[in-house]
């Protein structure tokens, strides 16, 4: 097992902290992103950041990481970073899709719905089997995304990212059980409302998400990219290894909350 993780989503957010925890706990960090304009600003200050914390080990692709090319071109550059050996974690992280609701003035396209199921649930998939069968995944090695609340609460504008999140924690269990036998186990982290970039995106009345959020949590605070980067380096150790199929909670309480 390489300390090598491949991370799709690495430039901003949960993909962003994660990357940094992972750099300074020793594991080099292998990551794409797909930024422009003040994104990539943002994006360059992270992998400036990284690669300080990793020596230098960090990898950066600006690259449309659910394009089915990008992994056929980029997985034989995985395996010679990584001299052949197995990645130890692949972490789907991509914050992008259509934010519309079904019905009304802009109800959303087919081609809109495709896309955002395609980028933020199916591509983790694909990626995952072409890792397998580059033998890029074994025993030991995480597979893990990124869900919400949204996976079974219906909210305005995010009807198509909540379908892309059920769908992707479908795929996350599948790959668990099917691969669990090998050692290769796989579990979706739920974070709680997080103040990033890709909140502004879902709602332009994300600063009352933010309150109310504040408000209902038992902790009394939004959930931070680095909680969630915390939890994924628990998830790594060996005393995970037995964690599997499963959603890990990381929003503090506040998915449990009652409080309206």
């Amino acid at each position: 097992m390489s300390n090598w993780v491949l991370l799709l989503g690495g430039s901003t957010g949960h993909g962003a902290a994660v990357a940094k925890q992972l750099a300074k706990e020793g594991y080099g960090i292998i990551a794409f992103h797909f930024d422009r304009g003040e994104a990539k600003k943002i994006a360059e200050q992270t992998i400036t950041e990284v690669s300080s914390l990793s020596s230098g080990r960090c990898h950066y692709f600006n690259v449309n990481a659910a394009s089915e090319k990008t992994i056929e071109k980029y997985i034989p550059k995985i395996k010679k970073l990584t001299s052949g050996e197995p990645i130890k974690l692949l972490l789907h992280s991509i914050a992008f899709g259509t934010t519309t609701n079904f019905f009304g003035s802009k109800p959303v396209t087919q081609r809109q719905m495709d896309m955002t199921v395609h980028v933020m649930a199916n591509s983790l998939l694909y990626w995952t089997q072409k890792l397998y069968e580059e033998k890029l995944l074994k025993n030991g090695s995480r597979v893990m995304g990124l869900t919400s609340e949204g996976n079974y609460l219906a909210m305005d504008g995010y009807g198509p990212v909540s379908v892309a999140k059920v769908a992707m924690e479908a795929i996350i269990r599948q790959i668990g059980w099917e691969l669990g036998s090998v050692g290769i186990t796989a579990n979706a982290v739920q974070a709680g409302v997080t103040p990033t970039r890709a909140l502004t995106k879902i709602t332009d009345n994300w600063e009352s998400w933010v309150a109310n959020t504040k408000k209902r949590n038992p902790m009394g605070r939004t959930t931070k990219p680095e909680d969630i980067a915390g939890t994924i380096s628990m998830m790594l150790k060996p005393e995970a290894d037995f964690i599997n199929c499963s959603i890990i909670y990381c929003d503090g309480g506040e998915s449990r909350s009652g409080s309206i």
